[in-house]
């Protein structure tokens, strides 16, 4: 009986013995399907995916920056262009110890804080295999002693590199613009513009005027190379290449000879001046003095250069042409006349009695000139400048009709140039008021401030360039054409030049004879009137319009420019086109605390007209007119 317990309990052990052994083999068997089964995704499914992966670990992409496309005026003047300068470049995945080197370095060739600063910042933002810059623009004399020593400097070399540069310097820097190094902000807008790609690699980009404007034109394709590497990341050969493709080269309306010849004209004064060729719109020359040298700017500006540019209160770093906006002054009368015509308000004889102020809401509003102009027409209005006759028709036309009608003359709105931030001035009206002050009390429109604006003081508030683009209108028959500096923009690749088409913004449909009454009476502003001083013996015929801008309130005393401080002083102010028959050049000049417009501005037009009309260059800057009215 216990023989019998005993063999049972043995098969039960048995039994149990060979079911663990049959589970073990068939978990050892499904183990092994499953990395059959893994290693077959591995190696067949997913084949291209790693396979792809490795290939990438392997060889790397080096981008190779495109060469900047070239600036150049309507004559075929470069103002901004590359040009090829050695650089001291290392190599980080060839140099064991970083700071070792370039201190070595530096006991060769000069390098100082803000290239080791620059140095550290490309450094983090590149990849070890990529040769980045510690000096750039070496002379002659610094190759030559580096190359006597580079067997110190394992991974360090010297290349060529391209650079920006302006030629003419200051010239038309506010027009022209300038590039400098990418910061955030570009970055942002890279990648809003889905153009990431495109600038890996890329140091620089427009930060200004046209360099800004048309970046992505001027930049071109970014190519690539394709490097093996190793373990260590270290660069072995060059597989492959993609070249680059250069930028567009773009050619500008813009007269530089002009445009240098009408800066000297203003000398030392702060000011603006804005030439706008009437047929097509296109700049002739934009000028906002004082300028600054755009090349300061290419490879990182000296914070002694930053520090001078930003805090000198001449503010050279702003664009008046553009974002200054001042008062219009008497400028502002041929286009209050134009809408006194248009609206009926107003026919060419009819005239008024001007005893030298305008009484209204018991305010006095006085002419500048005592005891008035006797009786006054439309075309004697704009020659002597008359202040009564446009405090009565700006009373008569009502603050709404004047500024419909001075907003499809472009006053208070941008004008659409092809450089950024420009500034949009202030076209008063009740509706503007309303958006500008917060207190209901201040949101009321008064019929008294509507006497103000028709003299071009008040609330008026207008860039030059909107003034130059109205002139031009009026030159043009009320044709309004879009300002822009961009002539033509020529393809890379196939040399094809794509016109910039010139782009009428509106057709104002004045009437002829409306037209020819204040054409005239700004011939006679020239001959006769304010500005005949700045124009005695002119050959061709101009008509222009004076103008002088209050800076601060006289409070009822007598304005004298010679007792006032200059920073307070009036701003002078003048509108002109040639000739009037059929006019080549319409321009606006504002100097700055100039006093008169006859006084200073004037005579600025004038050297302008007599070198783009009949080729004179002047000897030096304008000279101011000795004029005590406007």
């Amino acid at each position: 009986m216990a023989g019998r317990t005993s063999l049972s309990a043995a098969d039960r052990d048995l039994d149990r013995f060979r079911f663990r052994v049959a589970l073990s083999g068939v978990v050892v068997v499904l183990a092994f399907a499953l990395l059959i089964a893994r290693f077959v995704h591995l190696q067949v499914v997913q084949h291209d995916y790693y396979s792809t992966r490795a290939e990438d670990n392997r060889i790397s992409l080096v981008p190779i920056v495109p060469n900047r496309g070239v600036i150049v005026d309507r004559n075929g003047t470069v103002l901004a262009r590359n040009y090829s300068a050695f650089t001291l470049e290392i190599t980080p995945s060839l140099v064991d110890d970083l700071e070792a080197t370039i201190d070595g370095l530096s006991r060769v060739i000069e390098i100082l804080p803000k290239d080791r600063k620059r140095f550290r910042r490309l450094l983090e933002e590149s990849k070890t295999f990529e040769s980045l810059p510690i000096r750039t623009r070496l002379s002659e004399e610094e190759v030559a002693r580096f190359a006597a020593n580079r067997y110190l400097f394992p991974g360090v070399e010297v290349k060529a590199r391209l650079f920006r540069q302006y030629p003419l310097g200051p010239i038309a820097s506010h027009a022209i613009g300038y590039i400098g190094r990418i910061n955030k902000r570009d970055l942002e807008m890279i990648e809003e513009n889905d153009e990431a790609a495109n600038y890996k690699g890329t140091d620089h980009i427009g930060k200004t005027g046209i360099e800004q404007y048309y970046e992505f034109d001027l930049h071109g394709e970014t190519g690539y190379e394709q490097v093996e590497t190793d373990a260590g990341g270290r660069a072995v050969r060059s597989l492959a290449r993609t070249a680059p493709v250069q930028g567009n080269d773009l050619a500008l309306t813009l007269d530089s000879r002009l445009q240098e010849m009408a800066e000297k004209a203003f000398g030392d004064r702060r000011g603006a001046l804005v030439a706008i060729e009437p047929s097509t719109g296109g700049i002739l020359a934009l000028v906002s003095t004082p300028t600054f040298d755009p090349n300061l700017f290419v490879d990182g500006i000296r914070s002694d250069d930053w520090d001078l540019l930003n805090n000198s209160p001449d503010r050279p770093l702003l664009n008046r042409a553009l974002n200054g906006a001042y008062p219009p002054g008497s400028t502002f009368k041929p286009f209050m006349a134009l809408a006194g015509l248009e609206t009926g308000k107003r026919t060419p004889g009819q005239a008024i009695a001007d005893p030298g102020y305008f009484n209204f809401g018991g305010h006095q509003f006085r002419d500048d000139k005592k005891g008035g102009h006797g009786l006054v027409d439309m075309h004697k209005s704009i020659v002597q400048s008359c202040d009564t006759y446009y405090y009565m028709l700006a009373n008569e036309m009502g603050i709404e009709s004047i500024a419909r009608f001075m907003e499809k003359l472009g006053f208070g709105q941008r004008t659409g140039i092809d450089i950024q931030g420009e500034s949009e001035g202030v076209l008063p009206s009740p509706e503007w008021k309303k958006r500008r002050f917060r207190r209901p009390e201040q949101q009321k429109w008064f019929a008294g401030e509507t006497v103000s604006i028709g003299i071009g003081q008040g609330y008026n508030s207008y860039t030059p360039i909107q003034l130059a683009q109205a002139t031009a209108t009026v030159a043009n028959n009320g044709i309004m054409y879009r300002p822009h500096l961009v002539k033509y923009i020529t393809d890379s690749r196939t040399g094809q030049k794509t016109m910039i088409e010139p782009e009428p913004l509106r057709i104002l449909p004045w009437k002829r004879q409306n037209v020819d009454v204040i054409k005239k009476a700004m011939i006679g502003v020239n001959l006769a009137g304010t500005a005949a001083k700045a124009f005695a013996g002119a050959s061709y015929v101009s008509a222009g319009k004076t103008g002088t801008a209050q800076v601060f309130s006289l409070k009822g005393a007598e304005y004298r420019h010679s007792s006032v401080r200059k920073e307070l002083r009036d701003h002078a102010l003048f509108i002109a086109f040639a000739p009037v028959d059929q006019p080549r050049i319409a321009l606006a000049v504002l100097v700055e605390n100039g006093g008169f417009g006859a006084q200073s501005a004037a005579p600025i037009a004038r050297m302008v007209f007599d070198y783009y009309l009949l080729g004179k260059l002047p000897k030096g800057a304008a000279e101011e007119s000795d004029v005590e009215e406007d």
